[in-house]
This record gives C-alpha cells, structure tokens and sequence, in this order.
C-alpha cells in the first residue's frame, strides 16, 4: 500500500495540493504548540507500556506517541495486569480499559473550532449511533463540555508528517477519554475542510476514545509506509478482537494513518465495534 497520509499525511503531499491555498481561518484560532524534551525515566515508562518512543512528545495534557494517541500520567502509572497480545497480524485491538456503564450516553461538545468540525462531529455521531450500539452519542447542550470535548492546537508539519488529530484511551474507571484535539493548521486539511474527511479523523479518535488500538498497530507501515514498526502490546492493552481477521485490512477506520479521504466502518470493524459495544 502506498505512504498515503496521516492521522500523519505526508507533508510533501499536501504541499502539492494545497499549493495554492491562501491563508486559514483557522490558523489563528489556538498558537502553535510548545514541545519539550521528555526525561529519560518517562520514556522508559512509555517504552514499559510497550509503545514506540520514536517521535514522542510532550503536548498539553500528557504524551503523545504513535501520532495520533495520548498518553496521560494516570496512563503511565496505571499499569495493567490483563493480557497483552505480542505477536500480532492485522486484526482489530482493544485496549485493556473499555467504556463501562451501559447503556450509556456520551455527550460532545466541540469548543471553538469552525463550523465545519462541528457538522463533523454530527456527522461522526451519525455514522456511530447508526449501528445500535449501547454507547450512543449526542451533542451536549447549548455551551455545556461534553463528556468527549473536540478541541483545537495548531502544529505545522515535522519530520515529513502532520498529525491530523489525538486522542487518548478510556480511563480505569470506565470513562472515554475526555478530549479530541483536532489540527487547525492549513497543512493539515486546507483552507477549506472537507466534511466527510474531518468526520472520518473524528470518528479514528473517538474510537480511541472508547478503547480501540490501531487495526496496523503490530507494523505501522501498512497504512504509513516507510520502515517497519511495531507499536507493541502495551500494559493499556493490545486485545484482539475474535471475529476480526489476520489477513490485512486495507480500509479498516482504525489505520494508523488516514488515506487522505472519508474512511468509515468497514464490515471488520462493525465485527469489532459490536464485539465490544452492541
């Protein structure tokens, strides 16, 4: 498969596509963020919970690695005690902690980002609350923060890629994860956001939020290209979902890296997200 984009698209690609574009509404909206070094000792609990330290990074609220997926403190102190998977294919991974309390409701909020990213967000609700599951989503109310806050950051590209948007895994205590950050910079989805490719990259993060691993999380260059790497079986968890194949999964929503267009469930992943959920 070629080196197709990102929840980290290649710089070079959308440098030739949005050659032309002017500047962004929503580059102003949020400053650029500030990365700092990570000390030796949190690196080495990263790489204990069997993630990739290669790329990773301070950000606002924890860690992030692999791209797209934030790591907190609680997740680097909150070691696991369930199995983790080691050798792997490319079926469907859940982490260890999954949404408890069902049936249940999450609320979301988007918090001053475009119109765009919010009739994605509904968009995203739709394509999640179409498969009858016992997590359904809605909008919160007027001004309310909702159980899952769409947010934005603005980060240029780095080292070739852009990450698109992060998220992180449920809590302990069975909560999503309370927080989407989505890219406002114009190298990551133009001047003018296509909806349907905003509600995809929403969709990937929620389904971080509610416990999923990415499909290619054992070789990350299947949906990424370049050298191989494995993300590893981590103590949050690399679960495979039965039901999910072990043959390669080319448009599965939960790819490491975005196709650069509108990627939603495919009929593996419906298998693992009514696995979990329905």
């Amino acid at each position: 498969m070629k080196n197709l984009n990102s929840l980290t698209l290649t710089a070079l690609f959308f440098s030739l596509i949005f050659i032309t574009s002017c500047k962004s509404n929503n580059t102003d909206l949020i400053t650029p963020e500030t990365k700092t070094e990570i000390s030796a000792s949190t690196l080495s609990q990263i790489k204990a919970l069997g993630f990739s330290v290669t790329s990773a990074r301070k950000v606002e609220g924890g860690y992030l690695v692999e791209n797209d997926i934030l790591l907190t403190e609680e997740n680097l102190s909150d070691a696991s005690s369930s199995p983790n998977l080691n050798i792997a294919e490319t079926e469907q991974y859940r982490t260890t902690n999954v949404v408890k309390s069902l049936p249940r409701v999450i609320t979301v909020s988007v918090t001053n980002l475009p119109q765009v990213y919010s009739d994605a967000v509904n968009t995203m609700i739709s394509r999640y609350n179409s498969l009858g599951l016992r997590i359904t989503f809605q909008r919160a109310s007027g001004s309310a923060k909702g159980s899952i806050d769409v947010v934005g950051f603005n980060e240029g590209p780095s080292g070739g890629y852009i990450t698109l948007g992060s998220a992180g895994f449920p809590t302990s205590s069975g909560n999503p994860f309370n927080q989407i950050r989505m890219n406002t910079n114009s190298a990551a989805y133009g001047s003018n956001p296509n909806l349907l490719y905003l509600a995809s990259v929403l969709q990937h993060e929620v389904g971080h939020c509610i416990g999923f691993r990415h499909t290619d999380y054992m070789n990350r260059a299947y949906s990424c290209g370049g050298a191989a790497s494995n993300e590893g079986a981590s103590n949050v968890g690399a679960v495979r979902i039965p039901g999910t194949p072990s043959t390669a999964d080319a448009e599965s929503f939960m790819l490491a890296c975005s196709n650069g267009g509108n990627r939603t469930f495919n009929s593996n992943d419906v298998i693992a997200v009514n696995y979990l959920y329905k």
